[in-house]
């Protein structure tokens, strides 16, 4: 295939010094090179890294928030019962 190819400067230095390192004509340097990018495995991708972003709760002095999933098994025990006192006052 024929096309015409527009080269940056810095890429047709390198170019013309591959060729004489190598004693290989332009077409097969032009070639190897873009088959050699083609090939190549893409770069990753480069995620942002996740970043925490704290927050105050304002919780008061006292409270151990390392212990709210206790409060909660309490506060849905607590509502259980009174859930099975009221059916009892029903009967």
């Amino acid at each position: 295939m024929r096309t015409t190819l527009t080269l940056d400067p810095d890429v047709a230095q390198k170019l013309k010094s591959r060729m004489m390192e190598r004693k290989a004509p332009f077409k097969q340097v032009i070639n190897d090179a873009l088959r050699r990018g083609l090939t190549a495995a893409p770069p990753p991708v480069r995620e942002r890294p996740f970043r925490v972003v704290p927050h105050s709760f304002g919780f008061r002095p006292g409270v151990d928030v390392s212990k709210l999933n206790q409060l909660l098994d309490e506060l849905e025990a607590q509502e259980f019962a009174a859930k099975m006192k009221a059916r009892r006052k029903r009967r």
